[in-house]
């Protein structure tokens, strides 16, 4: 009777290729559902923005601001200006960006709010009043 330790080389890979395409599969749905995730933060601060500028700041002014900042938007919680990465809006390489057009001295007409989304179209909201 020969007995048999330890395991052969052909069940160690065929283990080991089982446990790769695991951490593959798991790998990419921990990345969707983060981008996933990230997109709906993104798209939340920008209807929050959105919302401060019209609700707020429009009626309380009857113009929009040129640029958006901390102070700008008091209604408004300022960390929904950064995005899930932490830049700023305005900042290079940010996700947010605030184009506010017709402007004559710091008053605007109105503006474009846009958030670049992963693995979907721009999320953009305009101003109500042009």
């Amino acid at each position: 009777m020969n007995k048999r330790n330890g395991f052969t080389i052909i069940e160690l890979l065929v283990v080991a290729t089982f446990l790769i395409i695991i951490a593959i599969l798991g790998f990419s749905q921990y990345t969707k559902l983060t981008n996933e995730s990230n997109n709906a933060k993104k798209r939340t601060a920008i209807n929050a923005m959105h919302y401060s500028l019209e609700e707020g700041f429009y009626v309380k002014n009857g113009y929009y601001p040129e640029k958006l900042e901390e102070g700008t938007l008091p209604t408004m919680d300022p960390a929904l200006l950064k995005d899930p990465q932490g830049k700023k809006i305005g900042e290079k390489d940010s996700s947010y960006r605030y184009e506010s057009s017709n402007c004559n001295d710091g008053k605007c007409k109105s503006y474009k709010l846009v958030a670049t989304l992963v693995d979907e179209d721009d999320y953009i909201k305009e101003s109500r009043h042009k």
